[in-house]
């Protein structure tokens, strides 16, 4: 098998495509072989050491493809099936051993790309919006990096969900996307102070900041909040949040959270139903994904490269066969 891996903390260089025996799954595990692996900025943060992990790290964490082999134990899943995942380290691979818990069957209506494109991010959209704050009618949100690959699935559901969605983005290419995906209003940052922009939309401030952005928009989001409003810091694509001074959550008894996917999934239970439900809208047509790029996996860095600098809309893949 092959495997993309960094035996160093560091930029993309570090990513190396190495041969490495192909393993057999235990008790409990599956023999997967990848048909495509998603990128994603933990991956990132996982390289470069900002998350610290042991090396060599065995990189990416999301991906779809066929069973070819199951351990003791295992029922869920057999030779042949069709699975998906977003939680199991080493997907950038032509084979992956993952536990069968991490496992979601994927419907026959969905192509493993779209499969691999929706699960870390798609879920992150969907528990952001159903879950870490329930949007609906009545409710005004903004949703950063509209176009990016959570912001416009982001958008997709709180539009659908009735919110009052509006978007941040960068660029006027990257504003018709985000109005494609339900965004009422959009802002082009690089324009015009977002924190303003939005106090002319909603005065009174919004109910729900989703940012995954983190360093550079943090202040100005709490600002945007309404009394008692929300602010979601889910990524840090500029760089970590320093230590803030909880005073400033006073003046509006103002609410912060830092979530994450594994917390939304804890469960074997919530992933089945989160997953499902998720794929279910994918393979209907009611939710949209878009794949910026797929890339082959000996130009993982090129795909590292594309995510930090922030050129992406919709989702990045690797394609190890």
């Amino acid at each position: 098998m092959k495997a993309a891996r960094a035996n160093e903390f560091g930029g993309p260089d570090v990513i190396r495509v190495v041969d490495l025996p192909t393993p057999s799954p235990g008790p409990g595990q599956v023999l997967v072989r990848v048909e495509a692996a998603g990128v994603n900025f933990i991956d990132v943060y996982m390289r470069s050491g900002l998350y610290k992990g042991s090396l060599p790290v065995l990189l990416g964490k999301e991906g779809a493809g066929t069973v070819e082999a199951v351990g003791a134990g295992v029922s869920d899943v057999q030779p042949g099936d069709r699975v998906a995942w977003a939680s199991v380290n080493g997907s950038y691979a032509t084979h992956l051993i993952a536990p069968a818990s991490a496992l979601v069957k994927v419907p026959d209506a969905i192509d493993s790309r779209r499969a691999a494109a929706a699960m870390l991010q798609g879920m992150t959209a969907h528990y952001l919006a159903k879950s870490t704050f329930e949007l609906g009618p009545g409710h005004t949100c903004v949703v950063h990096a509209a176009a990016g690959g959570v912001g416009l699935l982001l958008c997709q559901l709180a539009a659908s969900a009735g919110a009052h969605v509006i978007g941040t983005v960068s660029t006027k290419e990257k504003a018709a996307l985000a109005r494609g995906a339900g965004a009422r209003d959009v802002i082009i940052y690089t324009e015009e102070d977002f924190e303003q922009a939005v106090r002319a939309i909603a005065p009174d401030g919004v109910d729900v900041v989703y940012d995954a952005v983190g360093k550079t928009t943090f202040d100005k989001s709490l600002a945007c909040l309404r009394t008692r409003g929300l602010l979601v810091s889910y990524g840090q694509s500029s760089g970590p949040v320093p230590p803030i001074d909880v005073l400033k959550l006073k003046h509006g008894a103002k609410y912060l959270t830092r979530p994450s996917l594994e917390h939304y999934t804890e469960t074997r239970e919530e992933l089945v139903a989160r997953a499902g439900e998720l794929l279910s809208l994918i393979g209907s047509g009611a939710l949209n994904i878009r794949i910026h790029d797929a890339l082959s996996l000996e130009r993982a860095a090129d795909a590292h490269r594309m995510l930090e600098s922030r050129e992406t809309t919709g989702k990045v893949l690797l394609l190890p066969g």
